[in-house]
């Protein structure tokens, strides 16, 4: 038996709790996937996506969690005569890079510290200098530094260059205004298990004429492979098969997820989030926690990123808080570990007195480790000025 209790709440970064309507969807009968009510709904739960991902085509659905996606994008969309070039800031776009060399002749990379973002004028100039240039990366939110890229100057220069754009949107659609048209992604990859408030389990990849064109001209693409986005492509049609078995409960709990978003409306869901995050950076400034982005300007509307104090550990800062207090928060991964800690503002945590809640067990486990007194009172009124001038 496990000598820890649950959390009281889980304020992560993901996975993120679910909403109770997705539990319910989760909840329902799981048909066969040849059912005619089964095939009927997929391709309903499909076209409800073009709406909220305001696409044209339906996006194409893989059954896993959005690292297939992102994995898929890169193997079906880079050839061995590419030259790539990954836009790093951060953790995930620098991990994206290993999958761009398994498949490239030659990668490039443009590198600005973590707690930075990506100057869209180095890439205008990169392009410049190399026009043989065939695709191009980007992690728009990157989670692990809660630092968010300028993806509409980035998009708009890339388009010019006539590479493929692939977005990493995995943390940030749905959260935020970002939408693959809008963006000039060829390929968008995201997944329900953020901001849209369901468990790990699904992707979803909008994909472009242009994309569909170089992947099908890619003889490296896989096909009859987990990695494989031509063997979806159809899919969603309910007269078509299915390449293999879907997820039948992701699907009910994701159309769940779908119904709820459109139901509230992307701007009061993109405001909320905004909101809480703004008043968890206001609180955490207040009671003397130093933000880890370089700039508000580049923070993240769905993860508040603060630095961890001299002399204190995410290991012990975490512990306390979820032991004590009942809190998960997120750890750093990778190079920003153990060196800052993660709110997470996603789904159903993005909710403005969530911040209040991160910011009591926040400011009271960094008095305990550090015997500093640090001023939970101003914190929390900082972040209450923020929600009620928003009302």
């Amino acid at each position: 038996m496990s000598r820890h209790r649950q959390p009281t709440f889980t304020l992560t970064t993901g996975p993120v709790n679910c909403y109770p309507e997705v539990l319910q969807g989760l909840a329902r009968p799981v048909l066969y996937d040849y059912d005619p009510v089964f095939q009927e709904t997929y391709e309903r739960v499909s076209r409800k996506l073009c709406k909220v991902m305001a696409t044209d085509e339906p996006p194409l659905i893989l059954q896993g969690e959005p690292v297939l996606g992102l994995e898929a994008a890169a193997a079906s969309a880079v050839s061995g005569e590419d030259v790539a070039l990954n836009l790093v800031s951060g953790v995930y776009g620098e991990g994206y890079g290993f999958w761009l060399q398994r498949y490239c002749k030659e990668l490039l990379e443009i590198r600005v510290p973590f707690n930075e973002a990506i100057d869209p004028a180095s890439v205008e100039k990169m392009l410049a200098e190399r026009p043989d240039i065939k695709v191009v990366a980007l992690c728009h939110h990157d989670t692990p530094s809660g630092t968010i890229n300028p993806v509409r100057q980035i998009g708009e220069i890339v388009a010019r260059s006539g590479a493929i754009f692939i977005v990493d949107a995995v943390s940030s659609f749905g959260g935020m205004n970002v939408l693959p048209d809008d963006v000039k992604a060829d390929i968008f990859v995201t997944g329900p298990n953020k901001c849209l408030g369901c468990p790990p389990g699904l992707s979803l990849l909008s994909v472009s004429e242009a994309a569909w064109r170089k992947i099908e001209s890619n003889s490296t693409a896989p096909s009859a492979s987990i990695l494989s986005l031509s063997d979806w492509k159809t899919a969603y049609k309910a007269s078509e098969p299915f390449p293999f078995t879907p997820s039948v409960a992701e699907i009910n709990g994701l159309e769940a997820a779908v119904d709820r978003y459109l139901e509230e409306g992307e701007h009061a869901v993109w405001a909320r989030h905004a909101l809480t995050a703004k008043a968890c950076r206001a609180g955490a400034k207040a009671m003397g926690v130093r933000l880890w982005p370089a700039s508000e300007d580049i923070a993240s509307p769905t993860t508040t990123s603060v630095t961890l104090p001299e002399g204190v550990t995410d290991a012990a800062l975490r512990g306390k808080m979820r032991d004590r207090y009942g809190v998960m928060i997120s750890s750093g991964r990778g190079e920003t570990h153990d060196k800052l800690v993660r709110i997470g503002h996603m789904g159903p945590t993005a909710e403005p007195l969530y911040a209040i809640v991160a910011l009591t067990a926040l400011g009271s486990a960094l008095s305990e480790l550090t015997g500093k007194a640090y001023d939970i009172g101003a914190a929390v009124t900082a972040a209450m000025e923020v929600i009620t001038k928003a009302e």
